[in-house]
């Protein structure tokens, strides 16, 4: 029997290519599950309602239930306080103008820049660690450990903690997937876990920073005093640990998806290793090409919303599928082929509106680095393995390993 075209995108056995999918999906550009749910699946639809003041971010405002089961944080079962990517204004404009004060424009608008050749040296570092050049994980080498130590730098979090806090992003990253093909309430349990226990360890970094601040994001969080309504201690915790997962999960995805593509496009990549200024277009194109973002499933429409010839009444589910929106013909020409010097290349890579990408600036950085670094400095780099192991997750669509070769690593 056929599976539903929805549940198919979601099945496992098609993560490595869902995009001839995507292309049935953008047949029915609001396509209605059946049940409680309604997909949108083109690019011009998908960009109207990331503007759209009737559709919430807030999965509480629904009233017409679903039937793929979410825990996310700020539901009844969540430990933790729903963050700001989750909320509707006027709390959303609050907690995320507090924090943009410790992160960029215009309080700390050097932050990102100032890390820049710090990350340099981690990149370095990095691919000077690689050992045996004939067989490389390099999800497990680089793609992994680079934004970790990016966003734990970022926050002031110790790096050596990273074992104790990668369960948790497991367990929390895991959440967001529709279909995560188990248990729900296991699944749920193994979520309150980690909330609780990242919940724990950040409020203990937290009551150090209030006593004894340093140059971080945690400190200026934890003692801001430039604004009126500063951020209650919970939600520190909160916000913090939305950064810190949401900091490195999608990175680790770009920077693998990003040299997945250039593997299967080795004249780019042999451009890019003699001329590293193009690595800005290149990831640009990434984020249209193979987004770490594939979908959002927690709109909710919070009045009647017609929109591509369909009305998708108040309090319904809303998914918005940023993979197949960046591939709508109607918008790129030629959108299936990889193409660094497209022109006009709006993408939704980090959505758009209200809730557009907090770390897009970070992501960016961190990418272009990678990208180019390991472009110059593998010497003839191959793929060993594809398509590669994926993922289960098809919110954060990436490989679990990638598992890669090359002659030597050039100084």
């Amino acid at each position: 029997m056929t599976q539903p075209l929805i549940r198919q995108i979601l099945d496992y056995g098609n993560r490595a290519n869902p995009y001839p999918l995507y292309t049935k999906l953008r047949e029915t550009p609001v396509l209605h599950d059946g049940h409680g749910t309604y997909v949108v699946s083109t690019y011009w639809e998908i960009l109207s309602l990331f503007h759209d003041p009737r559709v919430s971010s807030d999965r509480r405002k629904r009233t017409v239930k679903d039937i793929y089961g979410l825990t996310e944080e700020g539901s009844e079962d969540s430990i933790l306080p729903t963050p700001f990517l989750r909320l509707d204004p006027p709390e959303h404009d609050r907690l995320r103008t507090v924090t943009n004060r410790a992160f960029g424009p215009p309080h700390s608008p050097r932050r990102v820049l100032e890390m820049r050749s710090e990350l340099e040296a981690v990149v370095s570092g990095l691919i000077d660690d690689i050992e045996d050049t004939g067989r490389i994980d390099l999800v497990e080498q680089f793609s992994y450990p680079f934004p970790v130590t990016a966003i734990c730098r970022l926050l002031g979090v110790p790096r050596e903690d990273e074992t104790r806090f990668h369960t948790w992003a497991d367990a929390l990253a895991a959440s967001l997937d529709p279909m995560a093909g188990e248990d729900p309430t296991e699944r749920n349990r193994r979520t309150r876990e980690a909330q609780l226990q990242l919940g724990g360890y950040l409020a203990e970094l937290i009551e150090k920073r209030r006593s004894q601040p340093s140059d971080d994001m945690l400190s200026e969080l934890a003692n801001d005093s430039g604004t009126d309504d500063p951020l209650s201690t919970i939600e520190a915790i909160t916000t913090a640990a939305l950064l810190l997962i949401a900091g490195h999960e999608t990175t680790v995805n770009l920077i693998t998806n990003g040299m997945l593509t250039l593997l299967r496009n080795p004249q780019i990549l042999r451009r890019l290793a003699d001329d590293p200024r193009l690595v800005p277009r290149i990831v640009e194109e990434l984020l249209r090409y193979e987004p770490p973002v594939q979908l959002l499933p927690n709109r909710t429409a919070v009045a009647d919303i017609d929109i591509g010839g369909v009305t998708i009444p108040s309090g319904s589910a809303l998914w918005v599928v940023l993979g197949s929106g960046n591939r709508d013909p109607r918008r790129f020409a030629d959108p299936d082929r990889f193409d660094p010097e497209r022109g006009d290349n709006q993408h939704l890579g980090f959505g758009s509106g209200l809730h557009i990408c907090f770390g897009a600036p970070l992501a960016r950085q961190e990418t272009q680095l990678a990208l180019s670094h390991l472009a110059r400095r593998l010497h003839n780099p191959r793929l060993l393995e594809d398509p590669p192991t994926y993922r289960h997750n098809a919110v954060l669509r990436g490989p679990r390993h990638l598992i890669i070769a090359c002659d030597d690593i050039r100084p």
